[in-house]
């Protein structure tokens, strides 16, 4: 079978595409995917995952300038016209991952508690394996669960009139 020079153009346009989607799903994806609470990771994964947290503006970015020039050249050699809208809905999706890519999810999701509330320590029902913080300041003590903290990481409080940053 012979196949011509204008179909295999386009097949490398659908091609370059679909790796500039990937990659840029990759680079968003999997960061969030490996960081979170209550997930335990490798050191291997987590190296990889900071590395890939660290190049993922960059990567997004390059492959939102190629997933435009394929969509581009993919669109003059004139396929059918279902064709060229997935194509530039692919061009979007990338256009999209390089966004979200500047957007810091951990600020999002990890938002300090300011005002924070207890109980005595006779109310309150934990597990009993649960992990706490505990500060004891002139005579005044609180305890912060782990189990808390790992949605917040960070707590301001004041304890014993001294005002402190209790963090996970």
């Amino acid at each position: 079978m012979i196949v011509s020079i204008p179909h295999r153009i386009r097949s490398a346009y659908v091609l370059v595409l679909l790796a500039c989607v990937a990659v840029s799903l990759i680079s968003v994806a999997y960061p969030v995917y490996v960081i979170r609470p209550f997930r335990a990771q490798g050191a291997s994964e987590l190296a990889a995952a900071l590395v890939v947290a660290r190049f993922q503006r960059l990567l997004t970015a390059i492959s939102a300038g190629a997933a435009l020039l394929a969509m581009v050249g993919y669109w003059r050699e004139k396929p059918r016209m279902w064709r060229r809208v997935l194509a530039g809905a692919g061009a979007g999706l990338v256009a999209v991952l390089a966004f979200l890519a500047r957007v810091n999810v951990y600020e999002l999701s990890f938002h300090p508690i300011d005002h924070s509330s207890f109980a005595a320590a006779s109310e309150v029902k934990l597990d009993r394996d649960e992990k706490v913080i505990s500060v004891l300041i002139g005579g005044e003590a609180r305890a912060y669960p782990i189990r808390s903290m790992s949605y917040h990481h960070v707590v301001n409080d004041v304890v014993g009139r001294v005002a402190i940053v209790a963090t996970y």
